[in-house]
Order: structure tokens, then sequence, then C-alpha cells
């Protein structure tokens, strides 16, 4: 197992609010830094700081708390080279890994066992400019597509984009989030609906649970 380190802001056990595993327990490992700013960030926390740790160190950790499943996050994880060697590391102890990364940065030497949840940025991000669409050719049906909706002028955006890529065809899973706060689940539901979209409608199990804070 590797002696790299990576910096991290937090690893924690909690319920998976989001993607194809919602509802399991789940431990998040949280890399810290970020290249992007997205205007509707909930982790701008994990921006600075952190503390380096082992690769080695932070595998026996997410072992120790004995659930299958992990998350690997950020702060986008793949800003840091060894995040490669940390999802490898997590699927040799035959964990259940994902990642969640940003679209912006090349998903193509992540582990084929993981399963890669995509966030191509909506205009009303700020960082549309930053989604590296050369990813897509390189998912497959164990990878998720998601898109966080702030307005209609995004909704509409990203149906144009599930339908440009045939996404629901090509992955397993795209999911529509209402950006919290800024477009009410109901109202997401309803446009998606009316156009009988090829997506599935995801709010954020978590913050229903515990509110828009750290560690959960």
């Amino acid at each position: 197992m590797s002696t790299h380190s990576l910096r991290i802001t937090e690893i924690f056990l909690s319920i998976q609010g989001e993607a194809n595993t919602i509802g399991f327990p789940t431990v998040f490992v949280r890399l810290t830094g970020c290249p992007l700013r997205c205007h509707y960030c909930d982790s701008e926390y994990a921006f600075y700081g952190g503390e380096k740790h082992t690769i080695k160190d932070i595998v026996d950790k997410v072992v120790g708390y004995g659930v299958k499943h992990v998350c690997v996050t950020g702060g986008e994880p793949l800003a840091q080279p060894n995040c490669i060697t940390l999802l490898n590391d997590l699927c040799d102890r035959q964990l259940q890994v994902s990642l969640e990364t940003s679209g912006a940065m090349s998903v193509a030497d992540v582990n084929p066992n993981v399963s890669r949840v995509v966030d191509l940025k909506t205009p009303a991000s700020g960082e549309v400019s930053r989604n590296d669409y050369s990813n897509i050719p390189l998912l497959t049906h164990h990878d998720q597509v998601k898109f966080v909706i702030c307005d209609r002028r995004d909704y509409e955006w990203s149906l144009f984009k599930v339908n440009e890529y045939e996404l629901d065809k090509k992955v397993g899973h795209v999911f529509f989030s209402p950006s919290y706060e800024q477009l009410t689940p109901q109202q997401l539901a309803e446009w998606i609906l009316t156009d009988k979209a090829p997506v599935r409608l995801q709010t954020q199990l978590h913050k229903a649970l515990w509110g828009d804070k750290p560690g959960v």
C-alpha cells in the first residue's frame, strides 16, 4: 500500500445523501483544495487548510468504520494527483468506491471499479467554461452525471446537454439536483414531469436530515 500523502479536510461516517447509493451508511473522505469557485458551493471550508495524511492511514481509517461504501469528495479530489492512488488502494480493499468530481479534470486514470460522479457545471454556477467534455466518452454505465440546477436557464441547458451527449443511454444515472435554497424541488420536479425528461430528480437527503453544515 502506498505511503504517499494527501491533504485531507475531514473523514467521517454519515448517510449518503446523493447519487445512486443514497441512504447507505458511507465513509466520506473530503480532500482539501479546489480550482473552481461555483456560486452555490456548499464545501468552501475545504478550499484551504486540511492536514496531510498518508494514504495508508486514510485507508486504515476508512476500513475501521466497518461499512462497505466510501465516497471520495472535495473540494476537487482530482486536484491532488495522489488521489488516484487512494482510489486504487480503496478498491483493493474490496470497498464500493465513488468519486465526486467537478467535471473540470480528466477522469481517464480513475480506477474502472470506481463509480465516477461527474458534476457538469451549469451556466449559473459561474464555472460552465471549465467543463472538460473529453471526459464524456470515457464514462460508462458504472458512472453517474449530475447537474445542479439554479434556474430555468440551467434546466434547459442541462436537458440540452443530456440530449446532445445521450447521457441517459451512456451512464447509469443522470441526476438533476435543485440548488439548495435557490430552486425548490417541487419546481424542478414539475419541469421534469412536463418534459418527461430522462433524468432522476435528486435532493440532498443529508441536508434534510441535519441541515447545511460540515461533517454530515
